[in-house]
């Protein structure tokens, strides 16, 4: 009996391999022969799709799995494996196997056909010992540790480099991170070179002169309008932390103003790091304008309240202060822990307890792509004990851990569901709040996206509480990563299609579109450092009229701080040249027609949500464009 086989090599550098490839398949009835993958000429190149015969002695029945076999051949040489098809003698059927895995070193490994099937779909012995092993086998690859305690655990490896070849980037991503780091640090070198390292700035017109390469157009626009009211206002419905501003029907005790709406930050004070009280009012012309700013979370003589009215410098200082509280509570909180530290739990969970086969690991895997990487980076590179943010931002080091587990204290699995947040925050009438508008469309894209593929595996809610995997999964999810938030709410089981609906649309939000809104205009809000300084060189200003605009130069991060602040927040917030937007699979897990069809009916609707999103934004002198689709990743990659 002979089948036709296809192998599908990696389309990225250093796919291909010249070692030695054995294919094997394994069916009902049998196994085939060993068969060495080696036509004339050269095999399993980068992008290849290579053909090949391999025999049986009899009928194997349907095949149940693929057996890969590398092994060396004068030097190692890893090869990636996109996906194999198998062809029954005489044609009749075809069967796709999907890989997407690195076979590295001398190993084997088994592939299953491509239907997603649940625990209980298997009902060969073979079958179920297939998923028990791989389970097993990734168990002991992918293991919980605590980063820090009161946050939540992540993956245990010290650097990136610990990590297994199929969680690392892809060469292309890690050459270009790493020469875009680079280039932006260089450049800052030599910034610090031309203007004197180290020195403070003379007027704030001067912080222009780090303005090279490294622009944006709603950059530009912040420099000449970051001064206005208004602006400043704009930047909490729409700007990179659009996610704090809350309504309060009441004012705080420790804020002896009136009004109608309230900022409150409740940041921890150390080294020039204020708690600021921002009292917000929508303007029925103006907008979102601030009506009053108290720097401490305690009134004082020495705390005053500053007005819209007070001298010109002081307003402006205490703006500042409240956009550089808002700087270190968007990266560490709106950025950090709400983004990349969810995902990294539901990423570990599901590689620990989701064979490859079921079909919520299917679903879910392209939106988990190189987060386990890019966290490792941002723990050894960025928010370590000696990283970036300990140089040039108030709360690095020790300040970013106490902000990072008071947050972590108090936060929620509902803070994550956008239309419960919105509701919560008391902000579903705000005008041009264009944040929540495109939100709320892509939610119900997304929601229902998960809920027409979850209807096609799950046609009870007994099918949710009977799958042993799926429950095992959601219990490491709450047992394990989540263990250390006392307020977080998600139960560790699932009960309803309509919980694990809405679980697994919270989880594709997150590592999608939620963390574009917080992460892809880093740049264009805090390139220009006034607008939002990364750190404080003084203490908040106790008296209105000593505000000079020397004093606010010497508070202001000095040269170098500003250079890494601009070269940091471009380098994090820049389009990913190797970007795969939102539903765009590069790598197509599901194979059933029907949950193809479900996967071309989202993107449409992702269609009209572009259409409608650019229609919204035509003549608007601030584009809000950060919620387009096609500028939304598919998972976290930086």
């Amino acid at each position: 009996m002979e089948y036709k086989v296809t192998v599908a090599t990696g389309t990225s550098e250093y796919s291909g391999t010249n070692n030695y490839v054995y294919v094997t398949l394994v069916g009902e009835r049998g196994a085939s022969e060993r068969t060495l993958l080696d036509n004339p000429g050269l095999d399993l190149c980068r992008g290849a799709v290579d053909e090949y015969t391999v025999r049986s002695s009899a009928p194997l029945g349907r095949i149940l799995l693929v057996r890969l076999e590398k092994q060396r051949y004068w030097v190692e040489d890893n090869w990636f494996c996109r996906y194999v098809t198998v062809t029954s003698p005489g044609g009749h059927s075809t069967s796709t196997f999907p890989c997407y895995c690195w076979l590295v070193g001398d190993v084997q490994v088994e592939v299953r056909e491509g239907t997603a099937k649940k625990q209980s779909g298997d009902t060969l012995p073979q079958e179920r010992a297939h998923r028990k092993a791989e389970l097993q086998e990734r168990q002991k690859i992918y293991r919980w540790q605590h980063w820090a305690p009161g946050l939540p655990k992540c993956i245990d490896a010290k650097s990136e480099a610990d990590l297994p070849q199929d969680a690392r980037f892809a060469n292309e991503k890690r050459s270009d991170f790493e020469r875009s780091l680079q280039f932006a640090l260089l450049e800052l070198s030599l910034k610090k070179l031309v203007i004197k390292f180290g020195k403070s700035w003379d007027d704030l017109d001067d912080f222009k002169r780090i303005f090279w390469q490294l622009k944006s157009s709603i950059a530009g626009k912040v420099v000449k309008t970051y001064q206005e009211d208004w602006f400043f206002g704009y930047q909490f419905l729409n700007g990179s932390n659009p996610r704090m501003i809350q309504r309060c029907k009441k004012l705080p005790s420790n804020f002896p103003v009136s009004g109608d709406m309230v900022r409150d930050y409740s940041l921890n004070q150390k080294q020039y790091i204020a708690a600021p009280l921002c009292l917000l009012y929508e303007h029925p012309d103006k907008g979102l304008i601030p009506i009053a700013i108290q720097l401490e979370q305690n009134p004082s003589r020495d705390t005053p309240i500053f007005l819209p009215n007070d001298p010109p410098l002081a307003w402006l200082l205490a703006k500042m202060w409240v956009r550089h509280a808002e700087f270190q509570v968007f990266q560490v909180l709106s950025h950090l822990l709400s983004t990349h530290l969810v995902v990294e739990v539901i990423c570990v969970a599901t590689l620990r307890q989701l064979p490859a086969v079921h079909p919520i690991y299917k679903l879910l895997s392209p939106h988990l792509k190189y987060s386990l990487e890019i966290n490792c980076r941002a723990r050894t590179q960025l928010i370590s004990a000696d990283g970036i943010f300990k140089r040039v931002v108030s709360t690095g080091g020790e300040g970013l851990l106490v902000l990072a587990q008071r947050g972590y204290k108090v936060f929620t699995y509902r803070s994550l569901h956008p239309r419960f947040d919105f509701v919560d925050r008391g902000v579903n009438k705000l005008k041009n709040y264009f944040y929540r508008d495109h939100v709320l469309m892509l939610w119900e894209a997304i929601h229902k996206f998960v809920s027409s593929m979850v209807s096609q595996y799950y046609s009870s809610d007994s099918e949710v509480e009977e799958d042993t995997e799926l429950q095992a999964w959601i219990s490491d999810v709450t047992e394990e990563g989540f263990v250390d938030a006392p307020q977080f709410g998600l139960a560790n089981d699932l009960k309803t299609r309509e919980e694990l609906i809405t679980l697994l649309s919270v989880v594709i939000f997150t590592s999608t579109a939620q963390h574009a809104a917080t992460n892809n205009g880093q740049f264009d809000w805090c390139a220009w450092v006034p607008n939002t300084p990364c750190t404080m060189r003084q203490p908040p200003p106790t008296d209105k009229d000593a505000v000079t605009m020397g004093f606010i130069m010497d508070t202001l991060p000095d040269i170098s701080q500003s250079c890494v602040q601009m070269a940091i927040t471009w380098h994090l917030g820049r389009v990913q040249p190797d970007a795969i937007p939102l539903a765009q699979y590069a790598e197509q897990y599901f194979t059933e027609p029907e949950a193809l069809r479900v996967i071309d009916s989202f993107r449409e609707d992702l269609k009209e949500v572009e259409e409608e999103i650019l229609r919204q934004n035509k003549g608007l002198e601030l584009p809000y464009l950060y919620l387009c689709p096609s500028r939304i990743e598919n998972s976290i990659t930086i």
